[in-house]
């Protein structure tokens, strides 16, 4: 069973991105067809880049990038889940994607973002050239959401809308087909 990593790159506190990425994680895990792990990077704690060599190398000298490698390693797809910022995406997310290079390639990524009125639109456009020069296979389909707090219930949890649902069941689609085309060439 493919192994599915979650990274939810919003890491402020009282975030949206919090009930976002629970509901991911629930519909990924009910899906069935993957072995979900969630790395919330509020929790993951990683530094600003410290290592001293360039991560092509794979010559990590600190802890945190060692356990951060061995997981990226461990995964065969990865979900980013990240707020717009300025018209990009956020720092916590640009910061974990570069500890590391070799470990993100050739594996298939799906993108949930959000914002105002774009929905995070301009995050995804700046975060595509990232992904695809770590070696990255970005899904067809990606999730956008306008003004997320407008669909977090009084308990809390996120409630997606039809469109957004299906986009996330698309998105599981597609990682099952990247992953079996892409894992030949690992």
């Amino acid at each position: 069973m493919p192994k599915l990593l979650i990274i939810n790159g919003s890491v402020r506190e009282g975030r949206v991105g919090l009930p976002i990425g629970e509901w991911v994680r629930t519909a990924a895990e009910a899906d069935g067809r993957f072995t979900v792990d969630y790395a919330d990077l509020a929790e993951v704690r990683l530094p600003l880049m410290d290592e001293p060599n360039h991560p092509r190398m794979k010559k990590y000298t600190r802890a945190h990038t060692i356990a951060w490698s061995e997981r990226v390693e461990a995964a065969d797809a990865f979900l980013l889940i990240f707020p717009e910022y300025n018209y990009s995406y956020s720092a916590p997310i640009k910061n974990a994607l570069d500890y590391l290079h070799t470990e993100w390639d050739r594996k298939p990524v799906g993108l949930v973002n959000w914002g105002g009125n774009s929905g995070g639109t301009r995050a995804q456009v700046a975060l595509r050239p990232v992904v695809t020069a770590l070696g990255m296979v970005l899904t067809k389909g990606n999730i956008e959401i306008n003004f997320p707090q407008k669909q977090v219930n009084d308990d809390g949890e996120f409630e997606p809308n039809e469109q957004q649902a299906t986009v996330l069941s698309l998105q599981l689609d597609e990682f099952v087909k990247l992953d079996a085309a892409l894992k030949p060439l690992r």
